[in-house]
């Protein structure tokens, strides 16, 4: 138990130390057997079985959010192991804080990665190829490294060459591939080397081929250059670039740094003032001209609202006197009609109330009843019906009277 406590502490604070120099590709592979151990240090001892769970990695520098500027990282899947790769620009010391986090039970196992980084002189001749038909974490293992550093080994014809930098073409601005078999997101290698560049890389700097490459017609690869055994490492040549250090201009010196205050140059000599404008121009266009606009469109409305009408005398000369005097007489009626109707005293005829009896004239008010049965108007019995004549009365007299004519 002593014994399992131990690993488990040091394994939750395992510290790995590496040295790499100054402009030298770095890769450290995140292999999740090695954190799947710290998860489950019994179950391989005990019980033989060793679970695969998938992880994700985070990675930072440590008291820092984020990683250094020139260290990326990289995991597609939580079941692909984690890549940290980059080329380092400066000598230091950079401490790694590496978290796994356990996508099954969500335990964290937490690991330190101190990046020692040691001054070396630069490459003088360098070069940039792009393989198309590559993926970043498909050529960040060695083994990967290794096949394309042998194919331009054999395109350089040197043996002393490394490898400078590794760059997803999606961060130098490419598109994501479609999602189809086929397409992939592509990737930059640079390499460096003390010898000069072979007669192939050469013919890259040649203006015919760069013609072509503009153009944007089918480059062939030059007779004798192609020297990629496997298909997926083969280069693009328009998108292949020399890089000679040796002909670089030397970087400015740096500023130097002074007291900050400033040497007596003698008496301030301002600029003189600026020499006066005539703002007349201006003021004609932005103010005098939409006044005389806007004074001859108010002259304009007026003319049509009242210069343009008839008037009544002027419409009454123009019309026949029949006709004048048949209008006359009209208005004359209808004003006529509305004073006599308008000074009537007599009562508002019975029909137009709301309850009335027709013979008597005795108003009777409406039934207060919500029943939808019974009837708003109730039948009501006329003390005068028993005097009128009935109907075969009424005939009888009626034949009386013919008879007698």
């Amino acid at each position: 138990m002593l014994l399992v406590c131990a690993l488990s502490f040091f394994g939750a604070n395992a510290e790995i130390k590496i040295s790499i120099p100054v402009g030298k590709f770095f890769t450290y592979e995140l292999m999740r057997e090695t954190f799947q151990n710290d998860f489950e240090p019994l179950s391989k001892l005990y019980a033989g079985h060793l679970y695969n769970d998938p992880m994700i990695f985070k990675c930072n520098k440590q008291n820092f959010p984020d990683l250094p500027e020139w260290l990326r990282f990289t995991q597609r899947h939580p079941y692909d192991n984690g890549f940290l790769y980059g080329t380092p620009t400066s000598p230091g010391k950079s401490i790694i804080e590496i978290y796994a986090i356990n996508k099954r039970n969500y335990e964290t196992v937490r690991h330190l990665l101190v990046i020692q980084i040691l001054a070396e002189k630069l490459l003088p001749y360098q070069a940039e190829f792009f393989i198309k038909l590559r993926e970043i974490e498909k050529v960040l293992p060695s083994s990967v490294q290794d096949d394309i550093k042998q194919d331009l080994q054999n395109l350089w014809k040197t043996k002393d060459l490394e490898v400078v930098n590794m760059t997803n073409a999606l961060d130098r601005g490419g598109r994501v591939p479609l999602p189809l078999a086929g397409h992939f997101e592509g990737v930059y290698v640079k390499v460096g080397s003390k010898q000069y560049f072979s007669d192939c890389l050469l013919r890259v700097m040649t203006s015919e081929h760069q013609r072509q490459c503009t153009a944007g017609a089918k480059v062939k690869v030059p007779g004798g250059c192609n020297f990629c055994r496997h298909p997926s490492n083969c280069i693009t040549w328009c998108k292949t670039e020399l890089i000679d250090l040796t002909k670089q201009e030397p970087a400015p010196p740096a500023p130097t740094m002074t007291s900050g205050i400033l040497v007596d140059g003698g008496d301030l000599n301002p600029p003189e003032s600026p020499p006066s404008r005539d703002y007349l121009p201006d003021y004609i266009v932005t103010v005098i001209v939409p006044l005389i606009l806007a004074i001859i469109l108010c002259l304009l409305l007026v003319y049509i609202m009242f210069g343009r009408r008839e008037g009544v005398a002027k419409r009454n000369a123009k019309t026949d006197q029949i006709q004048l005097h048949h209008h006359h007489t009209i208005h004359g009626n209808t004003d006529e009609l509305r004073s006599m109707a308008g000074n009537r005293s007599v009562p508002p005829p019975l029909s137009t109330l709301p309850m009335f009896n027709s013979r008597t004239g005795e108003r009777v008010p409406p039934l207060q009843s919500d029943s939808p049965t019974l009837p708003l108007i109730m039948a009501q019995h006329d003390p005068y019906s028993d005097t009128l004549p009935s109907e075969e009365e009424f005939s009888t007299e009626a034949n009386r009277q013919k008879d007698q004519h």
